[in-house]
């Protein structure tokens, strides 16, 4: 692949018809992993643009940290490739590991280290030149706001303190790209509101595309781009998340009242609704633009003598939209994953 940096530091590559383009950031080819008869990714084609927050959302088995591990170069794929600032997952493995910085699920901070000598002992293992390493180490403390705590031992942290030192250590050999696996599971809300500001931070501020996993479906729509749901291997829906949830097909209006089914019928012959349901004297509807309808509907109840006793408007969330494509049930079945230090370290030692 013709390949070339331009002064920004990103990079471009031609086009089928010969012409310079940005190249995204991650592309993937049919990308497949199996394990035994289980497939665990299979066959994806995913393209994530330069400097986008991307969520990648499933239950657990689906494949998404299978599939970070190839991105990673953790794990091989069984076939297909991938491309990751456009370096090949395989064949140029050392540049793409070069390329990014990774945020673990599991705690991957020596506790037994001050927060200094941990930054120290990751400097040297991605060659941040020596000439660099304390004006870097600085920059990124002060980002995450631990610089008053860089001689204190990890053990002595707050959890949310060791999620930001994790952040800040994945930063430290300025990589093109972070994943973040994962980044507030365990933490308070205040502590996950903390992180999600230093993701902002980050994103501005150094141009940065991150992967986020996230199990947690506010944090999903509040920080994300794009959203890809995967689900037994394979990319079910990808989008915005303003596309995804109204892509559900409108918000839900909830009336108690006395007359459900007279209620239930007046709607469905008003054309109001084409969904309605009744359970236990809860008229459930839904509508397109809610804000707009439910006067509609408390007014033609009202022509009709029916009482209305309350109203509860609901609008579609990430929730909802993650329940659509992938069932209510958190799955546990398929292989089970593994994408931590351990698997990262030999890849280092190799």
């Amino acid at each position: 692949m013709n390949r070339d940096t331009d002064k920004a530091g990103g990079r471009i590559c031609r086009d089928e018809s010969g012409v310079f383009v940005m190249a995204p950031v991650i592309e993937t080819f049919d990308l497949t992993r199996r394990f035994g008869s289980n497939t665990a990714v299979d066959a994806i084609n995913l393209r994530i643009e330069r400097g986008e927050v991307f969520g990648l959302l499933g239950p657990n088995g689906a494949g998404k940290s299978t599939l970070l591990s190839m991105l990673c170069t953790i794990l091989r794929p069984t076939s297909g490739t991938a491309r990751v600032d456009t370096f090949d997952i395989i064949r140029e493995s050392a540049q793409v590991r070069k390329s990014i910085g990774i945020v673990f699920q599991d705690p991957s901070i020596d506790a037994d280290m001050t927060a200094l000598e941990n930054l120290r002992m990751h400097a040297d293992l991605y060659d941040v030149p020596l000439s660099e390493q304390d004006a870097r180490i600085a920059s990124v403390l002060e980002l995450v706001r631990l610089e008053d705590k860089a001689d204190d031992f990890v053990h002595t942290y707050s959890g949310g303190m060791r999620r930001r030192l994790e952040i800040a250590r994945g930063l430290l050999h300025y990589p093109k790209v972070l994943f973040l696996d994962e980044p507030t599971i365990g933490l308070d809300p205040q502590s996950r509101e903390h992180i999600w500001e230093y993701i902002r931070k980050i994103r501005k501020q150094k141009d940065m595309t991150i992967i986020l996993t996230t199990h947690y479906m506010e944090e999903a729509d509040r920080l994300c781009d794009r959203i890809a749901i995967i689900d037994r291997g394979r990319i079910v829906a990808l989008d915005h998340p303003t596309a995804l949830k109204q892509g559900l097909g409108g918000d839900t209006v909830i009336l108690k009242t006395g007359v459900g089914s007279d209620l239930r019928d007046l709607l469905l012959a008003g054309r109001i609704s084409e969904d309605v349901t009744v359970i236990d004297g809860e008229v459930k509807a839904v509508v397109r633009n809610a804000n707009v309808i439910l006067p509609q509907i408390i007014e033609c109840a009202s022509r009709a003598g029916i009482r209305i006793d309350s109203v509860y408007l609901s609008h579609p969330d990430m929730n909802d939209v993650f329940r659509h494509y992938t069932g209510n049930e958190m799955r546990h079945d398929g292989v089970k994953e593994h994408f931590g230090r351990v698997a990262m370290m030999r890849r280092h030692r190799r």
